[in-house]
């Protein structure tokens, strides 16, 4: 049961840093994906790259505690079921209207 309780904060965490990142941009790292008479539509890393730092941090910490054997496992289930969902929502992708 507290298993299940981490997993669902650290996929909470996860989300919002995939979120906040990919609507705010703070490091503005785009890569174009495709450009026609519409619109250009680009993929914004931003997100990802906060994701993966919460990820690390979160593993430091597990390391620290010397607890990284144990909880490793579910924070990086944690980190999948949030880039899945964040994906599946369209969280970086954006079309540039001309």
């Amino acid at each position: 049961m507290k298993n299940l309780f981490l997993v669902i904060a650290q996929f909470v965490l996860f989300f919002v840093a995939f979120a906040g990142g990919s609507f705010m941009a703070p490091f503005h790292l785009r890569q174009l994906l495709s450009a026609n008479a519409e619109g250009t539509r680009a993929f914004v890393w931003d997100g990802v790259v906060l994701m993966a730092g919460v990820y690390v941090l979160i593993l430091l910490i597990e390391a620290v505690r010397k607890r990284l054997s144990y909880t490793a496992p579910w924070t990086t289930l944690a980190l999948a079921l949030a880039t899945v969902a964040g994906l599946a929502l369209k969280f970086g992708f954006m079309t540039i209207e001309r």
